[in-house]
């Protein structure tokens, strides 16, 4: 195996060694630490909260103008009209009757509805499908990046080299859960972090390791020691944050898994914990049987107990954020691989569909619907799917540039493509440019480039601890342009000039490579 494909797949992927409250913790990489006046004053943290198998969002958000329509296409599992929970201002929509607490969060304007959120050409594997979603990326085109990690990379594109550091004491983004989420994959490094085994961690805490061999494999167990001990650091960290806060709504139920979760999460930001992302996610949403109790008029059964563990955690979360008065500062999203076939199958449930509403939700989110109601054919076939109103990649460019402050080139680099933004936020940009600034100089560069964004060349610039340094040009598909640099470098600071006039405009990225030192930066070229 390549020295560059060991280090990005064995190295990184280490979980943190320990619990809170029963819930395993996964940390991605480390965010800046600023002074914690500033960090209260600017930064945003974005709760993903993911619905694993594919969301009913028929039976979820309830096209009552459809109704008729609806009761020929899915009677099996169609909630009586009756049941359904109206919504202020929108008397053709409504929500299923599991999802109260939702329904008063919407109703107090703390919940915005996406309706018909997909792609185009859209995937019916759960594995290819979430995949999309989590990169970013269209359905004809494979990405080995997340789109959190691009945009982290972006932030702090001197990640993992000098973390953590002073300024820099806190993880980038945090899972909690057993799921291994790609949506943090790094350009450079997928940021999360192992302990395996209780002698590593002995080892890790007393830092006694056994010498390495005198070998190339002995410089990547070093390396690997290394992220270790970042690992540790990170979890001092998670620890006394989790320490130094206590939850204060007494809504959290008992015996849900998404609320135990959320629990943690609005413990970790009380705690001055200064994570920008987290990701949650809640599975079982393959209903393509026994999704309703047809004894109960399809009210009940194995979906409403879904949506319920899903409104009351985000009620209970809303409302610790609030009394914890941090609930200016946390947006939640919820996102599901796909929703489902607008008809219902012989087993009482639902199979593979294609868009599907989604929640954005918060103090800062701008209460309401965007899109219309789905369109239901008078009567559809196994065939027939919803259409897609709104593509995905636009809320995630609605986050970038409203939430995360990004300008809309940055965003559209993050992105790979230009998706405008949508009017789903109040105004809530309030980090500085001064604060960007430092995010950007943290940690050790070891490879940047000026102009960027360029229109025919550009001037890499780089440094070489010395010995062989290899630079390789490619573009978001992996495919090799160039390799500018590929020889032994005397120590010391280098530059040379990159043409790239003969290349469609796009983003590109520079990979660098000296020792086991490795770092990724994203080359964007305009006409």
């Amino acid at each position: 195996m390549k020295r560059r494909d060991f280090l990005k797949r064995v190295a990184p992927m280490s979980l943190l060694p320990f619990a809170i409250n029963g819930q395993p913790i996964k940390a991605y990489g480390k965010l800046m630490g600023s002074e914690a006046e500033d960090f209260t004053q600017t930064d945003n943290v974005l709760v993903l909260v993911q619905l694993n198998g594919g969301n009913d969002g028929l039976n979820t958000v309830i096209p009552l103008d459809q109704y008729s329509k609806l009761a020929t296409a899915r009677p099996d599992v169609l909630i009586p009209e009756n049941k359904v929970l109206g919504l202020d201002g929108l008397s053709a929509t409504g929500l299923h009757p599991a999802m109260s607490k939702m329904k008063n969060m919407y109703d107090e304007g703390k919940v915005h509805i996406l309706q018909n959120v997909g792609y185009p050409n859209p995937n019916y594997s759960h594995f290819r499908s979430t995949d999309i979603w989590m990169t970013g990326s269209s359905s004809d085109e494979i990405l080995e990046s997340g789109w959190i990690g691009r945009y982290l990379s972006e932030e702090w594109p001197n990640y993992p080299n000098g973390f953590p550091n002073e300024d820099m004491p806190d993880p980038l983004a945090i899972q909690i859960g057993s799921l291994v989420s790609p949506v943090c994959q790094g350009l450079a490094v997928n940021m999360g972090f192992a302990i395996s085994n209780p002698n590593n961690y002995y080892q890790l805490l007393t830092g006694n390791y056994p010498d390495a061999p005198d070998t190339k494999a002995g410089k990547e167990l070093d390396y690997i020691r290394t992220v270790a001990r970042q690992t540790n650091e990170y979890s001092v960290k998670i620890k006394s944050a989790a320490e130094s806060a206590t939850n204060l709504s007494t809504l959290y139920p008992e015996g849900n898994r998404l609320a135990d979760q959320l629990k943690i999460v609005a413990q970790l930001i009380a705690g001055g914990l200064q994570t920008r992302v987290y990701v949650v996610s809640l599975g079982g949403f393959d209903t393509h049987a026994n999704q309703v109790d047809p004894v109960d008029s399809n009210e009940t059964g194995y979906h409403a107990f879904l949506l319920e563990t899903v409104s009351e955690a985000i009620n209970a979360f809303q409302d610790d954020l609030e009394k914890l008065k941090i609930d200016d500062r946390v947006m939640g999203m919820t996102f599901s691989e796909f929703g489902r076939r607008i008809i219902s199958n012989a087993s009482t449930g639902t199979d593979h569909g294609s868009a599907a509403p989604m929640f954005l939700f918060g103090s800062k989110v701008k209460g309401g619907m965007s899109g219309l109601n789905p369109i239901i054919p008078n009567n559809p076939s196994a065939k027939d799917n919803l259409a897609m109103e709104h593509d995905f990649r636009s809320v995630y460019s609605t986050i970038l540039q409203k939430w995360f402050c990004l300008d809309s080139a940055t965003s559209n680099n993050v992105l790979l493509k230009n998706f405008d933004a949508m009017d789903l936020l109040n105004d809530s940009c309030l980090t500085s440019s001064v604060q960007h600034l430092k995010n950007q100089r943290a940690g050790d560069a070891y490879v940047s480039n000026y102009p960027n964004p360029f229109g025919t060349s550009t001037t890499l610039k780089y440094y070489s601890d010395g010995g062989y340094v290899h630079i390789t040009i490619t573009d978001i598909q992996g495919k090799v342009i160039s390799f500018p640099v590929r020889d032994t470098i005397a120590t010391g600071t280098h530059e040379l000039s990159l043409d790239m006039s003969h290349l469609p405009s796009g983003t590109y990225y520079c990979q660098y490579q000296n020792g086991i030192i490795t770092q990724t930066r994203s080359l964007l070229k305009v006409r």
